[in-house]
């Protein structure tokens, strides 16, 4: 792992890991995951760096954020995935989010609107080993190109539910995103089912940076 990634920032991953088994995180996969990926390690700003490991978000470029550990937790858990599953990740962002995806050996496509992210977050992966192919473009159209996927997980929050990415699920897998305007979004798990059908299961409320609809940055 990266040089800066010493024992005690993994003495810090132990004990946010052992935070999240407290707040109701059992799935041993993704918090080995979290134990794993040096969320300090994408976070620019210094301040904000030396508290990566609390569970909180941080503010990261274009207006954007980087996840509280455990809402990057309960999504992963939510779309239980195997290795080898083919995961799109609407809302690149810092990359930490698509770091722990590929930490459970996850195939990651990942789509970013803003420019300046995408790019940074490109090599920032590159440079820390984590395998992910990362798209600039529209997070509503999905990325027909390598549909269907295993799962669809969506970090920022929708004001509705994108078709494109619906029908860019395989069946039986499941589009995890937060649907909701305002502060709030309501959590959603949209399973498809070998007819097509989408059963829906709501779990619980977050709050998210907006999914925005206006032309890529």
């Amino acid at each position: 792992m990266h040089a800066t990634d010493d024992f005690r920032h993994q003495g810090m991953r132990r004990r946010l890991v052992a935070l999240l088994r407290e707040k109701g995180i059992s799935n041993e996969a993704v918090l080995a995951a979290i134990g794993k990926v040096p969320r300090h390690l994408f976070i620019d700003d210094s301040a904000f760096q030396m508290r990566a490991y609390e569970d909180t978000a941080f503010p990261i470029p274009c207006g954007q954020t980087i996840s509280q550990p455990y809402t990057v937790a309960f999504q992963t858990a939510l779309l239980d995935l195997k290795p080898g599953h083919r995961i799109l990740e609407v809302g690149t962002g810092s990359g930490y989010q698509t770091a722990v995806l590929s930490a459970l050996g996850a195939r990651i496509f990942s789509i970013e609107r803003h420019k300046p992210l995408y790019l940074q977050t490109k090599e920032r992966l590159a440079r820390l080993g984590f395998s992910a192919s990362l798209s600039h473009g529209d997070g509503f159209a999905g990325l027909k190109r390598e549909a269907p996927f295993d799962g669809i997980l969506v970090t920022c929050g929708a004001p509705f539910v994108p078709q494109a990415l619906v029908e860019q699920l395989k069946a039986g897998a499941s589009l995890v995103i937060p649907v909701g305007e305002g502060d709030v979004q309501e959590m959603q798990v949209m399973k498809k089912s070998g007819d097509g059908a989408i059963e829906v299961t709501r779990c619980g409320r977050f709050k998210f940076v907006p999914m925005l609809a206006e032309k890529v940055k």
